[in-house]
Formats: C-alpha cells, structure tokens, sequence
C-alpha cells in the first residue's frame, strides 16, 4: 500500500530469494489497459531483476477486474507456478459499481489463497481517480507490480 510513508517499489533488495528456478503466472485485467500495463511492466521487470527467466514468466490477459479471480484460479490449477499475480485498475465512479468490484475480488482471492497451495498476490489498485492510479503505477509513489513481483518471490520460498 503507498502512502506518504511507503514507496512502493522500495524494498530492502538483500531479502528478496533468487527467483531463478520459480516460475510465475501474471494474470492482468485489460481495462484500465494504461495502469494495467505499466503494472505489468514493473512485476515482469522486477522478477526478472531477481533472476526469473522470461520463459518462466507467464502472462494471461482477462477483460476486467472481477474475472482475476476466474483467471488466478485457472492458473492455480497448473503445477507449474510457483506464485500467481493478479494485476487490475478499478477506479472510482458515479455508481456503487466500484465498490460491488473490489469486494468481489478481494474475497475471491482470499478465498483462493485459503483454499489452494499456490500464494495469488493481490495487485489490484482501487483508486479514486486516474492520477492515483498513474501515482501507483509508475509514478511518485512507485509501481504496485514492483511490490506485488517482490511479495509473490518472497512467498513463493515461504
């Protein structure tokens, strides 16, 4: 979480395990393509600035934040990862729509990492406005897929 106190894409690198030998699926919401994207870039870069190779380091696309969920699931049914990232945008609107999304999906990747033996790192950013989400994307107060590249590392030794 980013706050005046807390950069996201600051961290004490020497706790972070090699990554060379884990692999990774990265499920990312396509609307809100802007923050997504660069969301994505910072997770992919940062596993791989941990020694993931590219190879180990799978990305699937789904149309919004609440179908993270369905896709996190998806993938926690391959033996093959060794962490999953979901990676959305929700930014507040005129509607209780925001709030219908981001309860929905928070509970469903609670759910997933109660249930399933594969830690699903939570990335989704729920905003008030575009310039917050530009601000935790890349902006002055970090990447969020830096943080969540580091939490899914860090868990996946755990």
């Amino acid at each position: 979480m980013a706050t005046a106190l807390h950069h996201l894409s600051d961290y004490d690198e020497s706790s972070v395990p090699d990554a060379s030998n884990m692999c990774f699926g990265i499920v990312v919401a396509e609307w809100n393509k802007e923050i997504t994207g660069a969301l994505l870039n910072g997770a992919v870069q940062t596993l791989e600035k941990h020694g993931a190779l590219p190879e180990n380091i799978h990305v699937k696309t789904v149309p919004g934040s609440f179908e993270l969920i369905y896709g996190a699931q998806q993938l926690c049914k391959n033996d093959g990862f060794d962490a999953i990232i979901i990676l959305g945008c929700v930014i507040r609107g005129e509607t209780p729509h925001f709030d219908y999304i981001c309860q929905g999906v928070t509970y469903g990747i609670a759910r997933l990492n109660a249930s399933q033996n594969i830690p699903v790192i939570y990335g989704l950013l729920t905003v008030n406005d575009l310039q917050q989400a530009k601000d935790r994307s890349g902006g002055k107060l970090g990447n969020k897929g830096d943080e969540c590249a580091v939490d899914a590392i860090k868990m996946a030794k755990f």
